[in-house]
């Protein structure tokens, strides 16, 4: 007899689920399960697996030698990160690759504290890194390492993360590799995890990844030797493979090495068990799974290759950024256990639950707490404990509580969709009794056989997968070329991991021109196939002998925690504005709190260009604990002989993600004022608000390096693709030059002379394209009366409210009005306007002319109702339902509103400034995190008179400026920002 019965596991923290199944008879009535199996998930875990294990194969009557392969889903290794468990993670020593960069932003610069304490062990810097080309910054230099791992030693550190610039790419050169190889030699049986095996681009979230993963390496291989003792015990020879978190399987050996990779599966398990489950009832191509449990249901959306859709490029995990695949869930406080109020004469549901006490304190188990599963056996839906404890709920209380969990549960499947159209819902999980038999959103609900232990199934019944990440140049081929190599690629790696060939199709394939960067690619593709029984997967060295870590298993360490600081309350908080005393005008010395504010709203200012601030911010703040100052200056405070400095970056995003801040900018200031014959000048003014640049003048401008005032202004107001179209470049051609650019690295270039403004940009664009693809750039010194005549004035202040309007929001739980606080902010209705609230629906980017072009589709929400707790008396968007059309190149351009009759407007455009903020958090998104299923917020806000005063400023800054043949329309009037420094000023 073929071996086709496959034994699947989820490990959750209350039960463990165990199925054996067939899945060449799927299309039964009982899809092939031969049995099933739940059992108290056990302190040891691997006699719960044991037990559960047993059941099942005793229940099925399958010999144990006649099993193809068992495949475990756990939530261990996270949640021994969650808990901060001191006993199960180790101290990590890291190893950066670069040469020039990655110091201004250390390790651990985002951890929780409490992980930081248990996890940083060491921090060292070499030689190496790549540019975005591929090309080597430096080579390794063999020494270098070599010292480290003196150093290393004498800390007795045996977990070891190597990090090297753009290392997903390096094909060539595998400069990570090779120090690992280094390693092992100097520091014999240490635990080496290098960056690129674990996450793909985003150097600061894959090195995260690659901490976590090397923090609970040993314990990843004492968990999976356990779940190997296991199947011993049961006389199994079959691989063992545990799920990955986007839904693929792992052979043990690699899960006991990159045990991240399991993070997040049994949301996945879930998902695929309930597609398996369903069979030919899901006539879709796409489905919603709803898996409801005892506290919480999580959804999420099945995608036509069978694996669920993925989150966005970063997620959060223990309080950690981080950049692998995981699934991109929605989950709501609506369990079996929810305890269901009435209040005031209104009934409430969740999202506080009874959790695991269910069958002590609910209703029909003799408690005295009214939950949902009271709800459900009152309604008659379902046959529980004692139904006479519940006559107190029958009626309109019960019904009350039914409606609310319909209103949750639909409200739940809104977020997750990416269209209107209905969708099939499949329901699982213990909890699945809760639903109605109809949803709105819902073309229909399909409860499987077997729901309640379809997070088992899905682990049974997982594919094989190989993914690619790549960067390729397409001037030398077509982007069709660089994209079927991709998938290639992806597909030999599939094949590799033990996916038969024959079975493989690219499920996943997303193409991202790279912004600010003349024909670059980025290819990301994922493959699947169905697993190999035959293949034979890498071995796990098992030390037979145990071990005192073996004895202790079940005993957890909770070392005492530690906690930051809480944040400052923005209700209270007051910036420090002080008079300066040689020239008496008031100074404004930034905080880290200002610093936060600035950040998140020089983003929103960035029009989703500009770059993300998060590394900016980051360096600041520590420069701040460093002692050093930072402050600004309103444009009343320059005398008028003064000499102001001005500049920020040149480049691409994607390089800023891997090389993280730096000092560029400030090289190019000191080789303009070298090439000038300058020591010195009297204050620093950014090229734009928007994104990173926002935050560059602060770090010239410090202590650390020129210690002159920042001024509260700009040259653009927002984000603009270009160094040309500044507002100085509209009223005063012809002072660009002489000016300077700085790759961090050691080459610069100083441009002296240029018979139009245009060309010093195209110019310089160049030689950042041959200088890594970022530059720091330092403008021609200008004056007093330029400034005051040609800036964008108070765009720091502005900034700085924003920022805070979006902490005053989480603060007070009144994210839903955030909008609306940044629109009073910046002017009022007259100035700004919500232009269009809904979910974004498709994201193209293309290539256009070696540039990065494309434009994102948002859907008004069916339902989103007006008369909503949550939304009663919010403003009103300048267009709702139907579709709008945000066209961007690296900024967004302009909002075209259809109508549901067809009808199109415009309805903004630049320069006006149009933001799209992610609703749920109030935050700007820019083109790097533009996916579709994000609930958007879209804002408006008029652009300074600099730009529209004459005909130069909208030929420069205007639709014409990007190829549209759109007359500009004033979103409104233009109302300057309130000076942070004239309001707290202390006289």
């Amino acid at each position: 007899m073929a071996k086709r019965v496959r034994i699947g596991v989820d490990v959750g923290g209350t039960n463990t689920d165990a199925v054996a199944i067939d899945p060449t008879l799927q299309s039964t009535p009982n899809r092939g399960v031969l049995a099933h199996h739940k059992h108290p998930t056990t302190p040891d875990v691997t006699s719960g697996i044991t037990a559960a294990v047993q059941e099942v194969l005793t229940k099925s009557g399958v010999p144990s030698h006649e099993i193809a392969s068992v495949t475990v889903g756990t939530t261990h290794f996270i949640n021994a990160v969650v808990e901060q468990d001191a006993r199960r993670l180790r101290r990590v020593a890291i190893l950066r690759l670069s040469k020039s960069f990655l110091r201004e932003v250390p390790p651990f610069s985002e951890f929780p504290p409490g992980l930081t304490s248990i996890m940083q062990g060491y921090v060292g810097y070499l030689d190496g890194g790549l540019h975005i080309d591929g090309s080597q910054e430096a080579p390794i230099n063999e020494a270098q390492v070599i010292e480290r791992c003196a150093e290393i030693k004498k800390l007795g550190l045996n977990a070891i993360v190597v990090a090297g610039v753009y290392s997903p790419i390096d094909e060539v050169f595998r400069q990570e590799d090779k120090v690992r190889e280094i390693i092992m030699r100097e520091i014999p049986g240490a635990d080496v995890v290098c960056s690129h095996e674990v996450a793909n681009m985003g150097f600061m979230e894959r090195e995260n990844a690659a901490i976590l993963n090397a923090a609970i390496l040993k314990y990843a291989k004492r968990t999976v030797k356990g779940f190997r003792a296991a199947m011993k015990s049961l006389k199994l020879t079959c691989p063992l493979f545990l799920t990955q978190n986007d839904g693929t399987l792992l052979d043990s050996a690699s899960a006991a090495n990159i045990p991240i990779r399991t993070f997040s599966s049994g949301a996945t398990n879930s998902m695929r068990g309930a597609a398996y489950l369903a069979g030919d009832e899901l006539k879709s191509s796409s489905a919603i799974v709803l898996d409801i449990g005892g506290t919480t249901s999580d959804v999420g959306v099945l995608l036509p290759s069978g694996l669920p859709r993925q989150a966005s490029a970063y997620v959060t995990v223990a309080g950690v950024r981080v950049n692998y695949s995981m699934p991109h869930l929605h989950s709501i406080g609506l369990g079996g256990g929810s305890i269901v109020r009435k209040q005031d004469g209104k009934v409430t549901v969740g999202p506080d639950s009874v959790g695991l006490d269910l069958i002590t304190k609910g209703l029909v188990f003799g408690g005295d707490v009214t939950t949902t599963t009271d709800v459900t056996v009152a309604l008659g839906k379902a046959s529980v404990g004692d139904e006479t404890k519940i006559e107190s709920i029958k009626g309109e209380l019960a019904e009350a509580a039914k409606e609310q969990i319909q209103l949750l549960l639909e409200g739940a499947i809104d977020i997750i969709k990416t269209s209107p159209d209905p969708m099939p819902v499949l329901l699982v999980g213990g909890g699945s009794i809760l639903a109605p038999d109809t949803l709105r959103g819902a073309s229909q609900l399909i409860r499987p056989p077997f729901h309640d232990v379809a997070n088992a199934v899905g682990a049974a019944v997982s594919k094989v997968g190989g993914a690619v990440d790549l960067i390729q140049g397409v001037s030398n081929q077509s982007v069709a070329q660089a994209t079927e190599f991709a998938k290639d690629l992806a597909i030999k790696r599939a094949v590799e991991a033990g996916a038969i060939a024959s079975t493989v199709i690219v499920a996943e394939l997303d193409t991202m021109p790279l912004q600010y960067v003349a024909n670059q690619l980025r290819t990301v593709v994922k493959a699947v196939g169905e697993l190999d029984i035959n293949m034979q997967p890498a071995s796990l060295e098992d030390d037979e002998s145990a071990d005192e870590d073996d004895q202790l298993e079940d005993t957890k360490d909770f070392a005492v925690k530690v906690f930051d600081e809480p944040p400052v309350d923005p209700r209270s908080y007051t910036p420090t504005v002080v008079i300066q005393s040689e020239s008496g005008h008031p100074e404004w010395l930034l905080s880290e709190t200002d610093i936060n504010y600035l950040a998140d709203g020089c983003y929103v200012l960035g029009c989703a260009g500009g770059g993300s601030p998060a590394a900016s911010r980051i360096q600041l703040r520590n420069m701040l604990r460093a002692g050093h100052r930072m402050r600004i200056i309103d444009v009343s405070a320059l005398p008028s002989t003064a000499r102001i400095y001005w500049g920020g970056h040149m480049g691409s995003p994607a390089t800023s993600v891997e090389r993280l801040q730096s000092t560029e900018t400030v090289q190019a200031f000191r080789v303009l004022m070298e090439y000038l014959g300058q020591d010195d000048f009297d204050a620093v003014m950014g090229l734009e608000i928007g994104g990173a640049n926002g935050l560059e003048p602060m770090l010239v401008g410090s202590s650390r390096f020129f210690d002159r005032p920042v001024i509260d202004g700009d040259w653009m107001g927002r984000a603009y693709p270009t160094y040309w179209q500044t507002t100085i470049a509209v009223h005063a051609p012809g002072e660009l030059v002489p000016c300077a650019i700085d790759s961090g690295d050691g080459n610069s270039i100083i441009m002296t002379r240029a018979n139009n403004d245009e060309i010093v940009d195209r110019a310089l664009r160049a030689s950042c394209a041959e200088m890594g693809s970022r530059v720091g750039k330092a403008a021609k010194p200008t004056s007093t009366e330029k400034v005051k005549k040609f800036g964008v004035l108070n765009t720091c202040s502005l900034a700085w409210r924003i920022g805070r309007c979006i902490a005053m929001a989480e603060a007070t739980n009144t994210m839903s009005r955030v909008a609306e606080a940044i629109v009073e902010e910046a002017g009022g209705e007259k100035s700004a306007k919500i232009l269009f609230r809904g979910k974004i629906v498709a994201v193209e980017r293309r290539l256009f002319k070696g540039h990065s072009y494309g434009e994102i589709t948002i859907a008004g929400i069916a339902g989103d109702d007006d008369d909503a707790p949550e939304n009663r008396g919010r403003m009103a968007a300048v267009v709702s339902g139907g579709t709008l059309k945000i066209p961007f190149k690296n900024e967004n351009i302009l909002a075209e509103h259809t109508d549901d009759e067809g009808n199109k407007s415009v309805i903004a455009s630049v320069p006006d400034l149009i933001a799209v903020l992610d609703t749920e958090s109030g935050k700007a998104l820019g083109v790097p995190e533009f996916k579709y299923g994000y609930r958007v917020t879209v804002l408006g806000i008029t652009c300074s008179p600099r730009w529209t005063e004459t005909e130069m400023g909208l030929k420069i800054g205007g639709p014409e400026a990007f190829g549209y043949d759109v007359k500009y329309k004033a979103l409104g009037e233009y109302v300057e920002p309130r000076s942070v420094i004239e309001e707290y000023a202390k006289r």
